[in-house]
């Protein structure tokens, strides 16, 4: 019997035990997404009527918070978040909920020089013969939550792979406080859906761009799974992955050999990422897997890692752009829809590298809910509250069905035109009437 076994008996709480760690006034951290606990959480929330003021920073929701569904008044519990899940824009939405802007890459140094964290409840995987727990399918912040934390609780959940370093993917038991056994919660997926033929048509051209030997980061939704889909059925060789979220699109380029990491100049051999959403059998492949190296979003984020890569092809969607450039990816208003993200973080670190291209791609039109009327996502300007997540200056490659255009470098009037020529057809008269007013039109575009 190791000395860490006899650490762990000493340590494993029931739930309601561990939680009463937990102090009025507190500020308490549950991670993201997967790292968010389940059973501490339910425990945490029966507490409601003892407690006063206890804050909770959370991310990326992915089953309902107990704190706030036992507290709709926010009378104990008020929780922010850093990027929001469908679940959580509704609660940002009712007020029950607020947002907390960050540019990803800097969240663990917040952490470090900033917030107060007073107790930490991450779910981990089970304990390993050496003392160690893993953060498993979210390293992000979490290494960084945990050593600020003047408490940790881990929930130990059976089902959570065990991800290999890179660095930042473990907590030893010796700076644990307690300890939850969950037993085995399945962990939350997402189904991988490709698109439609306009993200076909959008999928094509972009991947028209990528040389053989590229790496590539890609966000989230049916645009970059159509792109990862289009990848794997390519004669694309060599491709290296350096990405904050890990997603299936990546598992299929592996799984027909598009992907090997052999030729990147940094992490050779390995495919760096920061936290993991997909589907189970994405899960199994990380799973004790040497291909793979988790890290810290402060590292896998950093525009001058980025930067050391050639052919740095970064992939993401947005919600709006204007004529000017300016980037919406997370609020149409002050709707908050998402959350900066790492965004900005490629956007700057594909464009310095050598031979690189930062991809914002868009539809060019949506479905008005409202007025069931299509309206142009590029828009004269954002609508009055709207985030900027990319700033017009770093503003560089932008995609819709209709074509590709650079806006780096170019003026407010080149932009313009560029922006138009990309635009529905239906929608591009209105545009350049908005775009003389503004004085931003040189001369139609019109043949």
């Amino acid at each position: 019997m190791s000395q860490w076994t006899d650490m762990y008996r000493q340590k494993v709480m029931l739930p309601k035990d561990a939680v009463m760690l937990v102090q009025s006034g507190d500020w308490v951290d549950y991670g993201m997404a997967t790292s968010q606990p389940i059973v501490l959480d339910q425990a945490l929330a029966e507490r409601k009527n003892e407690l006063t003021d206890i804050k909770v920073r959370t991310s990326f929701s992915f089953a309902p918070r107990q704190i706030v569904e036992a507290d709709p008044e926010r009378q104990t519990f008020t929780a922010m978040n850093w990027h929001m899940s469908g679940y959580d824009r509704k609660l940002c939405g009712q007020g029950r909920m607020n947002f907390i802007p960050m540019c990803y890459r800097n969240e663990p140094s917040m952490y470090r020089n900033i917030l107060d964290v007073d107790v930490a409840m991450i779910t981990v995987a089970p304990m390993d013969k050496n003392g160690f727990f893993n953060f498993g399918l979210n390293i992000s912040a979490n290494e960084a939550i945990t050593k600020k934390a003047k408490k940790v609780i881990v929930e130990v959940n059976e089902a959570m792979p065990r991800a290999l370093g890179g660095r930042g993917e473990h907590i030893h038991i010796s700076d644990v406080t307690a300890i939850v056994e969950a037993g085995n919660i399945p962990m939350p997926t997402i189904p991988f859906k490709t698109g439609d033929e306009i993200d076909t048509k959008i999928a094509e051209m972009i991947v028209k761009e990528i040389p053989n030997g590229a790496t590539l980061q890609l966000g989230v939704g049916g645009l970059p799974n159509t792109v990862g889909a289009m990848i794997a059925d390519s004669d694309l060789k060599d491709l290296g992955m350096h990405t904050e979220m890990l997603v299936d699109a990546f598992y299929l380029m592996y799984k027909e050999g598009r992907l090997t990491n052999r030729l990147k100049p940094v992490d050779k051999d390995k495919a760096a990422w920061a936290f993991a959403l997909g589907s189970q059998e994405m899960y199994d492949w990380i799973d004790d897997n040497p291909f793979l190296a988790g890290y810290p979003v402060d590292y896998v984020n950093d525009p001058f890692i980025i930067s050391q890569f050639d052919n740095f092809i970064s992939i993401n969607n947005c919600v709006d752009i204007d004529l000017f450039g300016q980037i919406s990816s997370e609020s149409s208003g002050t709707h908050q829809i998402s959350g900066s993200g790492g965004q900005l973080d490629f956007t700057d670190g594909a464009y310095r590298s050598r031979g690189g291209k930062s991809i914002i791609a868009l539809r060019s039109t949506f479905r008005n809910k409202k007025t069931g009327k299509d309206e142009s996502r590029i828009k004269p300007t954002l609508l009055a509250g709207t985030i900027v997540t990319d700033p017009r200056s770093q503003a560089h490659w932008v995609a819709t069905e209709y074509g590709l255009v650079n806006l780096m470098g170019a003026s407010t009037w080149e932009r313009a035109e560029k922006l138009i020529s990309i635009a529905h057809p239906d929608c591009r008269e209105a545009l350049i009437g908005a775009a003389e007013d503004m004085k931003i039109w040189r001369y139609s575009n019109k043949r």
